[in-house]
């Protein structure tokens, strides 16, 4: 491959992260990588950048469309993210996916977005103009693997210049569908008899109950699964707590449980909510058996 001298100057970091079902903590990468300084003062953000922005998402919808890949949406709340960063990156003269004080990628989208994600990724670069970036980005495989990742489905970019320069910065997003607690309920309640049919036991009926609901906030709100309002219900009956972002699917460790012969009916309770541990939001979920 041939190396241009544009190609010499432009400066790329990339970075993806996976939340399902994980602490946000640990999962965020850190790199730095001093840019060439830019030779003429900076320049506010103004109506250039937005097309700078405009443009990297139509060659980046474009390149995926090319890779049989659906677009990415463009997202206001992440795009305000990816700003926020590119600025911090101007003002450090530095590439980097987290300066010193700033939260991790994940609780950074989540302060600027309602989506629910279960993936983040992102690419920072500095360059001439929006062509080369997204040209330089390609280039690269850890940034390629990026924009052509089939999974993601939303985007947010932030463009900020310096002088000729660029500093660009794409925040990549896998958005989920939110549901009501009772459409969360309802996919739970299913998936959990479509289990017992699969075991070959009969279904079971479902109980409403509020003190199930309570306890699942309570853990929602402690950021934990095990509460004194867990403790109760699992005194009287057999109690699953768990957290997801899909609720049509339940945990494989709950299968056993789930599928035992004496059972006759059951009781779903959820709370969604966004805390430290999962700051782009999950559900919070207590399976009662009896």
């Amino acid at each position: 491959m041939r190396i241009s001298p544009r190609m010499l100057l432009a400066a790329l970091l990339s970075v993806g992260v996976a939340t399902v079902h994980a602490p946000a903590s640990g999962q965020s990468q850190s790199a730095t990588l001093k840019p060439v300084a830019a030779m003429t003062p900076d320049i506010p953000f103004n109506a250039g950048e937005l097309q700078a922005e405009q443009q990297l998402l139509m060659l980046a919808n474009q390149s995926r469309q090319e890779a049989g890949l659906g677009p990415l949406t463009l997202d206001p709340g992440l795009s305000k993210a990816a700003r926020i960063h590119a600025q911090a990156m101007l003002e450090a003269r530095q590439l980097s996916h987290q300066f010193h004080g700033e939260p991790a990628l994940p609780s950074r989208l989540a302060a600027t977005t309602h989506l629910l994600l279960d993936q983040e990724g992102e690419n920072v670069a500095l360059d001439y103009d929006a062509e080369h970036g997204h040209e330089h980005l390609m280039l690269s495989a850890p940034h390629r693997a990026n924009l052509l990742n089939p999974a993601y489905n939303v985007v947010g970019l932030g463009v900020v210049r310096s002088g000729d320069r660029l500093y660009i910065v794409q925040d990549f997003g896998h958005s989920l569908p939110q549901y009501s607690p009772a459409e969360a309920k309802d996919r739970i309640a299913a998936a959990v008899n479509h289990m017992r049919h699969q075991a070959a036991q009969p279904e079971l009926a479902r109980h409403e109950q509020s003190n199930v609901d309570d306890a699942a906030c309570s853990m929602a709100q402690a950021d934990k699964l095990g509460t004194s309002a867990v403790r109760k219900l699992a005194a009287r009956s057999t109690v699953l707590t768990y957290t997801s972002v899909h609720p049509e699917t339940l945990p494989n460790q709950a299968s056993q449980a789930i599928s035992g012969p004496n059972l006759h009916h059951f009781s779903v309770g959820t709370c969604y909510n966004r805390t430290v541990t999962y700051p782009t939001g999950v559900y919070w979920v207590v399976l009662t058996l009896e």
